[in-house]
């Protein structure tokens, strides 16, 4: 179905599209603008990327267009796919022949055979990705079309141009790209689709935890993640990907006494995060504070449902999840264990009585992660009860501001002891071993208790009483 370009294209794509023509018309190649590049155009998205599908040689294309270019942008030539990619500029052009695939059961690397326009459209994962362009001299900016993909995007759909079981046992991570595409763009999964997807979920267990990862990622960084996480649920595979996060659904009720949907609390977290935060681990936070419900949960006959520990048990947790997902095992990790580990301190402050100690404690732990952990914690606060929310975040009000003037007083947030291993092991002749620990574990939490202040002199004070406990003899000042 041929229609005329419907959409601007804004100078800089009309004269990459140009010199595009012009290099294919000089190859005699027919060339064809397709795929995401397209579907954003039309919805009025931004992109920077641009697929170029050719009846030919799309390497030799890349390396043509490239020569036209100032200044001379390197060909990334990926022989196996048959494919190369130019920077230009800020944008990203790749550049395939036409082709038709064939997969095996085992496998998400096809067998490629050349192939015509309508075999590249037909293998395309959506039909809102398979719209393409003619950037032909005589006939460029016509629309060709053949899966209505321009009407799925009227109608706001996600459908497959081919039979939706073949299209995601040919490539299974298209499952997950439909739930991300749903979640990012607010369309509809057309039913055939979905039911696909339910009916070939155990398909995704050969695509790579690095791939699943990134597509999960894109879900979280969605302006409402838990439309995408919800997909995942109902389709089955979160118990395939992220078996301990598909755990928390469900509510167990005993002497008519019940819990909450902890997998639905946990949805509402994350969407209460992402409206505060685009941090990334941040949110991978939300995902895991009550990752250890399960495991946690009692009953007791007097208060009902308990989860006691569940925040020390979710934070020993993530080192796990991480290395199961490919996340980095560096200082995010940490950072999101740290948040699951104190996720229940704020809140705690919060219905009791605040001490300067508790404050200090929680200023010495958050440190520079304080603001990101209240984040947290008041997204957390799921009740359907509106006068139990407000008074909630009213108390936060209250605990941000002691912090606040705790820390302008006290500086204890990125705190360094006053008397440190070395200062102890000089003053005592010692080497590294319990004693130290014992000694500055005694001067951290006179200092946090405020039973001394946080100054040097005391610090050295208190270390010459304890080093005296443990027998130590002093060989040195410091």
């Amino acid at each position: 179905m041929n229609q005329s370009l419907i959409f601007k294209l804004d100078p800089s794509e009309q004269k990459i599209l140009s010199i595009i023509s012009e290099a294919s018309k000089e190859l005699n190649l027919k060339s064809y603008a397709i795929g995401g590049f397209i579907r954003d155009k039309i919805i009025g998205r931004i992109s920077k990327d641009i697929d170029i599908v050719c009846i030919g040689d799309g390497i030799l294309l890349a390396e043509h267009v490239a020569s036209k270019l100032h200044p001379l942008p390197p060909v990334n030539v990926f022989s196996r796919f048959g494919t190369a990619m130019i920077k230009h500029q800020e944008m990203e052009i790749e550049f395939v022949g036409a082709r038709k695939e064939s997969y095996h059961q085992d496998s998400r690397k096809p067998t490629v055979f050349s192939g015509s326009l309508n075999d590249d459209q037909l293998r395309r994962d959506f039909t809102i990705n398979a719209i393409s362009i003619s950037i032909n001299s005589e006939s460029f900016g016509e629309i060709l079309d053949p899966f209505n993909g321009l009407k799925d995007i009227e109608q706001k759909i996600i459908r497959t141009p081919n039979n939706p079981e073949q299209t995601f046992s040919d490539d299974p991570l298209r499952m997950l790209r439909a739930i991300r595409f749903a979640n990012q763009l607010l369309y509809k999964i057309e039913d055939r689709t979905y039911e696909g997807i339910i009916q070939s979920k155990n398909r995704i267990k050969i695509v790579s935890r690095e791939r699943i990862t990134a597509e999960l990622e894109k879900i979280l960084a969605c302006e409402k993640p838990s439309i995408g996480f919800d997909l995942l649920f109902r389709t089955g595979l979160l118990d395939l990907i992220l078996p301990e996060l598909a755990l928390l659904h469900g509510a167990e009720y005993q002497n008519g006494k019940g819990h909450k949907d902890n997998f639905y609390h946990t949805l509402q977290v994350l969407d209460n995060l992402a409206l505060k935060t685009q941090n990334i681990w941040c949110r991978w936070a939300a995902v895991f504070h009550d990752i250890a419900k399960p495991q946690t949960k009692r009953f007791d006959p007097e208060h009902g449902w308990t989860f006691h520990g569940h925040d020390a048990l979710g934070a020993n947790m993530i080192p796990k999840l991480f290395k199961q997902l490919r996340l980095p095992l560096d200082h995010k990790m940490k950072y999101v264990q740290k948040l699951v580990r104190l996720h229940l301190r704020p809140i705690a402050l919060t219905q009791e009585e605040i001490s300067d100690s508790a404050l200090r404690r929680l200023l010495f732990e958050a440190g520079e992660d304080l603001e990101d952990l209240l984040l947290l914690c008041e997204a957390d606060i799921t009740s359907k009860n509106i006068t139990k929310v407000n008074r909630y975040l009213n108390n936060y009000l209250i605990v941000r501001e002691k912090l606040y003037e705790l820390e302008e007083r006290d500086r204890i947030r990125n705190w360094q002891p006053p008397v440190t291993g070395e200062d102890i092991m000089k003053s005592y002749n010692v080497k590294p071993g319990r004693e130290i620990g014992l000694i500055k574990t005694a001067i951290r939490e006179a200092i946090l208790d405020n039973q001394i202040p946080n100054t040097r002199e005391a610090a050295l004070k208190l270390m010459n009483e304890k080093a005296f406990e443990l027998g130590l003899q002093k060989v040195q000042e410091v």
